[in-house]
């Protein structure tokens, strides 16, 4: 018995437990208090969370690293003034701390890390979880849309920490007259279609939507993915000719505008001319989604979303919640609380949605040049 204990404690530090300590442990629980199987409160050896190699565990409470790439606004990027990390994410797990019982710490990544991209064949195979989810390089990644299809074979989900709120869309380039390549109307039948690798929506995502002005499915296009993950390699194919219309957010072109006091990681000028040079052929599509975006993803099994999803869970419920949405103009994307506009269950916005949440067919005008167009708005229905 004596070489055992010897044994368990030989990992520990004297900061971690002290012979007084474990008298503690025994003393609080009476061994083992009312049945055998009865968990020993910060007994050494006992997990709080997912091991990470070369991390030091949590004793008392969890202890929990989370990873994010930061050109993602208003969610993630950096902040131009201390050029740390900063965004509706980091500050939800910031707020998380103080209701819940938990130690957490953003680091940056890159997405490829996290979930990388890759041709889809026909079996469902090519984009898998990233080197740092398989690797355990931190326990999980932070603010990615829980999407049907591929990722649910390789990834856990944790809560939502927005509704589904992350539509997907289609971009296309404009002619000198404004009018958009591919129609609104059209089913993509003979188009290139180029998808966003390692983004959501992911690209098996797209058989679950239909164009909401014809409500029929898309079908009998070409869809390609580019050599290498983000945004920018798929937007140059599109604005190259290369492809014919773009697989991607629908609010991805706006978040793309220069934003005071973000610095962009991206490649500002290919995103120059949202409504002069490229538009939004389809928005508003939500069936790409079981759930908007969450506080983090995990490898499957890990138990990272059980770890998590408590103090979400309590966070979304304060109103230091809804000040945050708020902040960064987002209640009308967030989960309500008895803090919001009409309370749990009323509207959580009064103001008018935003173009990229709303279907193609319920755009305000016919043009594209506020960057989103109608269903008339004119364009090829197909492409030989």
């Amino acid at each position: 018995m004596r070489s055992f204990v010897l044994s368990l404690l030989a990992g520990t530090t004297a900061a971690q437990l002290t012979c007084g300590g474990l008298k503690q442990i025994y003393s609080a629980n009476g061994c083992c208090a009312e049945k055998a199987l009865d968990a020993v409160t910060g007994a050494p050896g006992v997990a709080m969370e997912p091991p990470v190699p070369g991390m030091m565990p949590g004793i008392s409470k969890p202890k929990i690293t989370l990873a994010t790439d930061v050109d993602y606004p208003p969610y993630a990027s950096v902040n131009q003034s201390n050029l740390e990390i900063a965004g509706f994410g980091p500050e939800f797990a910031a707020g998380m701390m103080t209701v819940c019982d938990i130690d957490v710490t953003v680091r940056q990544t890159t997405w490829s890390e996290c979930w990388t991209g890759g041709d889809l064949n026909m079996y469902g195979q090519g984009p898998h979880a990233g080197s740092g989810l398989e690797n355990a390089y931190y326990h999980g990644c932070m603010l990615y849309t829980h999407t049907t299809g591929v990722r649910n074979r390789w990834l856990e989900f944790s809560h939502g920490i927005t509704a589904n709120n992350k539509p997907a869309g289609i971009l296309t380039r404009l002619d000198s007259s404004g009018v958009p390549v591919i129609s609104p109307k059209s089913d993509l039948t003979g188009f290139t279609i180029v998808d966003v690798s390692g983004w959501a929506p992911t690209a098996d995502g797209i058989k679950f939507v239909n164009n909401s002005c014809t409500g029929k499915p898309y079908t009998g296009f070409n869809l390609v993915t580019p050599p290498s993950d983000g945004n920018d390699p798929a937007m140059a194919m599109l604005m190259n000719g290369e492809a014919d219309g773009m697989w991607v957010y629908a609010d991805q072109a706006a978040n793309f505008q220069p934003v005071a006091g973000v610095a962009p990681s991206w490649n500002t000028t290919l995103w120059e001319g949202f409504g002069t040079k490229y538009a939004y052929i389809s928005t508003g599509l939500f069936d790409h989604a079981f759930n908007g975006t969450t506080l983090a993803i995990g490898k499957k099994g890990s138990g990272l979303a059980a770890v998590v999803n408590p103090c979400i869970d309590k966070f979304a419920a304060t109103k230091a919640y809804y000040d945050l949405c708020v902040k960064y103009d987002m209640v009308g994307s967030c989960l309500p609380n008895s803090y919001f506009p009409g309370g749990w269950f009323g509207n959580a916005d009064t103001s008018a949605p935003k173009p990229y949440m709303k279907a193609t067919k319920d755009q305000a005008t016919t043009s594209c040049s506020d960057g989103y167009c109608g269903c008339n708005a004119g364009g090829s229905l197909t492409k030989a």
